[in-house]
């Protein structure tokens, strides 16, 4: 399936069970195992496992292969792999604390205590 019909099942599959903050991050430069990243969050355990449920459904309608998802246990995070895409659905507090955005940006962040030292 094209990557960027996958992308809209998924991101279209998120916003029907009301995802919120959903970000794509296209990987296809830093990881030769999937081109992008999907992350969404919601508000309760229920809601987590809803909307990857959803993103699994949806998927595998439009004929495309779900080939794992971990995490639906607990439901803080649940992730969804589909091969090309792999989504993260995460409780917002979860989210914060891992940070993926920026685990995933092409050039990293640097603290402004690097940027700036001082001189000798």
């Amino acid at each position: 399936m094209d990557i960027r019909k996958l992308q809209r099942i998924v991101v279209d599959a998120l916003e029907d069970i009301k995802g919120k903050d959903i970000v794509v991050i296209n990987t296809r430069k830093l990881s030769d195992m999937f081109a992008r990243v999907v992350i969404a969050s919601g508000d309760s355990n229920r809601q987590v496992r809803a909307l990857a449920r959803n993103v699994e459904e949806k998927v595998r309608e439009a004929g495309g292969e779900v080939i794992g998802t971990e995490g639906e246990e607990v439901g803080e995070w649940v992730l969804v792999d589909l091969g090309d895409i792999v989504v993260h659905v995460m409780q917002p507090q979860t989210r914060r604390y891992y940070d993926l955005e920026a685990l995933w940006q092409v050039k990293p962040k640097r603290p402004a205590a690097a940027k700036a030292a001082p001189a000798e």
